[in-house]
């Protein structure tokens, strides 16, 4: 499960990490509480790659409305092959989705909400398997994406059971469909010191929330 991130990585920044053509309609970075059904950036590959804008929340073609079914913000690997959805998205349109760090949470024993903030343990951009839909219907289009996901490490299971495919540099022309075949090899955990987290602040359970102290440690 991955329901929320942050972005800090200026869009010029993230092109040439990518080598990615940026477009013109990038989110505002940095974004410190990413959620869904907002623009967030991914990379794409053609002819060659382009840092574009995408809908977080994947609409498959048969939905009437933008919320005219679940809200799909995440790909399961185990059967992202064979769910309706996504079958020919995860064959067809892969993409790249960066970040900075995201957030899971757990509960106390009054069943509050405690999150958490999950970042790479040398502070490294993190770059997310996802997969993109375009989507059109009376008047209205997107380009949506989600983010793939996988059984949480053990490191990560401490505080949730499914994590984001997260991929290394060497693997991102494959998850792109440049490199040949294979890309359904890529969609495991990460290594089990790639990550680290620490609690913070409670005001990031409010989609409204902003600012850098949501990932400051308490």
């Amino acid at each position: 499960m991955c329901g929320r991130f942050a972005v800090t990585l200026p869009p010029d920044a993230m092109a040439q990490l990518f080598k990615a053509a940026p477009s013109n309609d990038l989110p505002e970075v940095p974004n410190y509480n990413v959620c869904p059904t907002t623009q967030i950036h991914t990379v794409m590959a053609d002819e060659t790659r382009r840092l574009v804008s995408m809908r977080w929340g994947f609409l498959p073609h048969w939905y009437k409305t933008p919320n005219g079914g679940p809200l799909l913000i995440n790909a399961r690997a185990e059967t992202i092959a064979e769910k309706p959805a996504f079958k020919a998205a995860c064959r067809e349109r892969r993409c790249l989705i960066p970040c900075t760090g995201f957030y899971e949470w757990t509960k106390d024993s009054e069943d509050n909400r405690l999150p958490w903030y999950i970042h790479t343990t040398n502070d490294a951009p993190l770059v997310f398997a996802g997969v993109w839909q375009d989507w059109e219907r009376d008047g209205q289009a997107f380009r949506s994406c989600a983010i793939v996901t996988c059984a949480a490490n053990d490191t990560l299971s401490e505080i949730h059971h499914r994590m984001p495919v997260i991929l290394s540099p060497d693997t991102w022309g494959k998850w792109l469909g440049e490199d040949g075949p294979g890309a359904a090899t890529l969609m495991t955990a990460a290594p089990e010191d790639a990550l680290r987290f620490h609690r913070v602040d409670p005001a990031v359970n409010s989609n409204r929330a902003k600012g850098p102290d949501l990932i400051a440690p308490i």
